[in-house]
């Protein structure tokens, strides 16, 4: 029993050194950034794996806790093909809503650094206008936010607060699998170009 089992598995050797792709038909995806474009492919080595900070399984709750799927109602959660589709659209932008030290250490090509404390107050970098009761959000732009992962509330606490601000929740989209699913899937991931 256990070796037609054992046959019936797909060689795991034969899987060695193969292209890693994003989806079967797509290797790469190019993305503008602040310095220039760049190439988000997967990590082509096929023995890649986790190390340090990215590769934890268990932090203290509070304040990492496991964040629910949907930060609010009406706001989309999305994965890494809408992230990916989002960063080639000219209508929408992709926010890291980390502190300053996380986004520092490495961000997603094409995001836009606004930390999570800071959106509420730089909702006119999403197309919105300020007006006398605030914010004028009726020309808002799709906005993906997204931080360290599901255990980091920065962008649900983020999302919130545009909510809070007047940010019409069909247009925000949250990735919850943030850069530790991002980094997991061995996507590029670049180091910020100071100020």
């Amino acid at each position: 029993m256990v070796f037609a089992a054992m046959m019936a598995m797909p060689n795991m050797a034969t899987a060695e050194n193969k292209p890693v792709n994003i989806r079967p038909d797509v290797a790469t995806v190019r993305v503008e950034t602040e310095a220039g474009l760049v190439e988000i492919g997967r990590i082509q080595d096929n023995d890649n794996h986790l190390t340090g900070d990215w590769a934890k399984t268990s932090r203290p709750c509070p304040v990492f806790c496991i964040q629910p799927m949907s930060p609010a109602e009406g706001v989309t959660t999305i994965g890494e093909m809408e992230i990916l589709d989002m960063l080639q659209d000219p209508d929408a932008i992709v926010v890291d809503s980390r502190l300053a030290k996380w986004y520092d250490s490495g961000t997603i090509p094409g995001a836009l650094h606004i930390p999570f404390g800071e959106v509420a107050d730089r909702l006119g970098e999403l197309g919105c206008e300020p007006d006398f009761d605030g914010w004028d959000c009726s020309t808002a732009k799709k906005v993906a936010l997204f931080c360290n992962g599901p255990w980091c509330g920065q962008s649900p606490t983020a999302i919130r607060a545009m909510l809070s601000a007047g940010f019409p929740a069909d247009k925000v989209y949250y990735y919850r699998g943030g850069m530790q699913v991002w980094r997991m899937l061995g996507l590029t991931v670049i180091e910020p170009k100071d100020g």
